[in-house]
């Protein structure tokens, strides 16, 4: 079969279509024919700089939808064509992947494979960073870094559908402002100056939530305009920084709350929990008609090209890898 293989870290160039060996499904596993492969930025920095890269030769993609072509010992509740999504640790840019059958998921049945591709991995961090990580309330209001992307594009419609009064973004750019307006936004402001107008549009006041994979100067300006008891959580660190610390001074005077969340981390630490948080973003999704627009795809054989699209910083929504019809 074909695999996207890394042998060595750098730019989108070492992505490399490889022919290696079929992976047969162990007790506990599911083995899944792969029809779409989702691109994240976790990807990136893994081929860029070896981001939770073990050992090489690595195959990236963390998550993928497909069929499944075979069932290990103890798998009882998948069965074989079953139309499926997965969360990996690695491996999704391939043919044919094997899986924890804890971190594969019945698609719903109006759910098309290309859609469930897109599921994975996006909507469960949303889900998770709202309900779980920042516990949003009825009135809440919202602020989320990287508003156009795969994550933010979601993270505007579950926000609103969790009962926000106010629901506002941030883009690197405002060509990209459209497309998150689209989301679930009130309004979108640009990176250099966001901190100002979100003290404006909320009177002063600043917001109850807020949401960032930026890190750096981007999280301590965030840091700034959260309002009395407000909650920031980190998820990311895309601009690269040193990362984030934060003491008394910081979060005493308006009582803030500062935390982290990371899908990976707890598809390594709970897949049972993050099995509950899937079915129940699942769940929102399919009752709250969320839309996560798909804005590129790509062969399997170009995964360079999807890579080069999202290092740009011009992609909005998601980005596909096409592996088989």
């Amino acid at each position: 079969m074909r695999a996207i293989v890394i042998t060595e870290h750098g730019g989108p160039e070492v992505l490399r279509s490889t022919e290696v060996p079929e992976p047969e499904p162990g007790p506990g596993q599911v083995a899944v024919e792969v029809a779409w492969a989702g691109v994240n930025f976790a990807d990136t920095l893994a081929r860029a700089n070896g981001y939770r890269v073990r050992e090489l030769p690595f195959r990236p993609g963390l998550e993928i939808s497909g069929r499944v072509r075979a069932v290990g010992a103890g798998v009882t509740d998948l069965v074989v064509g079953q139309e499926v999504a997965a969360f990996l640790d690695g491996g999704g840019y391939a043919e044919v992947v094997v899986a924890p059958a804890a971190t594969v998921f019945a698609l719903p049945a109006e759910v098309d494979l290309r859609t469930g591709a897109t599921l994975p991995s996006v909507l469960p961090t949303a889900y998770g960073l709202l309900h779980e990580a920042a516990r949003i309330r009825e009135g809440d209001t919202v602020l989320v870094q990287g508003a156009a992307g795969g994550v933010g594009t979601v993270a505007g419609q579950l926000a609103r559908a969790g009962g926000a009064s106010a629901v506002y973004g941030v883009v690197s750019s405002l060509d990209k402002a459209e497309h998150a307006l689209k989301s679930g936004y009130d309004a979108v402001f640009a990176e250099d100056a966001f901190d100002a107008d979100v003290l404006e549009a909320t009177g002063g006041r600043g917001v109850d939530i807020a949401l960032d994979s930026v890190g750096g100067e981007t999280f301590t300006r965030t840091l700034a305009v959260l309002a009395r008891f407000g909650r920031l959580v980190s998820f990311g660190n895309a601009g690269g920084a040193e990362p984030w610390q934060v003491g008394p001074e910081q979060t005493y005077p308006k009582a803030l709350s500062v935390g982290g969340f990371s899908i990976l981390g707890l598809a390594a630490a709970d897949p049972a929990r993050l099995r509950e948080i899937v079915h129940r973003s699942f769940d929102a999704a399919a009752e709250g008609g969320l839309e996560l627009p798909v804005s590129a795809e790509f062969a399997l054989a170009d995964a360079a090209d999807a890579h080069r699209l999202m290092e740009s910083r011009t992609s909005i929504g998601k980005l596909l890898l096409r592996v088989r019809d």
